[in-house]
């Protein structure tokens, strides 16, 4: 008996229905992946994140997002929406509407037990072809714990952790500082 064979879509097709839906999809090779909603914790930790990068960046020509600034990796097709994206400098965006980012600065993804493995592996090695992107960061919504991935040269990262009391994380590329503390403020 022969199976049917998956509808694929075109990105254009994705972006139509994307651009209109009431929920959010990452996209792959013609499939859309229904994003799950995210916890209370999940959305403090970027809410302060947030908060804490753009009152630093506030008098320089760069920019904070939240999770609604979708990123596309031009080498794999990846469409995504990451939880923390900073620019700097010209932005480039893959069409009119500004909606799809090109060049992100840095990424930040917050883990949770659904996505950390993607968020680690796949999703890593795609983000790692963006030539503009400088560093990674992964933070642990179960506990008080920032992962930090930084572009040496080519395919080169160096990777350092932070997850003790009083710890800052210091991101280079923007030449800001983020306290672990100030990530976790009011996170139970």
């Amino acid at each position: 008996m022969p199976s049917n064979p998956k509808t694929l879509l075109t990105e254009e097709e994705y972006l139509v229905i994307e651009r209109q839906a009431e929920f959010k999809s990452e996209y792959l090779a013609g499939e859309m992946f229904a994003m799950a909603g995210a916890s209370r914790r999940h959305n403090r930790i970027v809410t302060n994140l947030v908060a804490n990068l753009d009152n630093q960046l506030r008098a320089r020509p760069c920019n904070v997002y939240s999770n609604d600034m979708r990123v596309k990796v031009q080498s794999t097709g990846l469409f995504t929406y990451p939880d923390v994206v900073v620019t700097c400098g010209e932005e480039r965006f893959a069409d009119g509407e500004n909606d799809i980012l090109l060049n992100p600065l840095i990424i930040v993804e917050v883990l949770s037990d659904s996505t950390e493995a993607y968020d680690r592996g796949k999703k890593f090695e795609s983000y790692q072809s963006i030539e503009s992107l400088k560093e990674y960061l992964l933070v642990s919504q179960n506990s008080r714990r920032v992962e930090q991935f930084v572009r040496q040269s080519g395919k080169n990262w160096t990777y350092s952790e932070a997850h003790e009391p009083g710890e800052t994380i210091k991101i280079q590329s923007i030449e800001c500082e983020l306290e672990l503390e100030d990530i976790y403020l009011k996170v139970k």
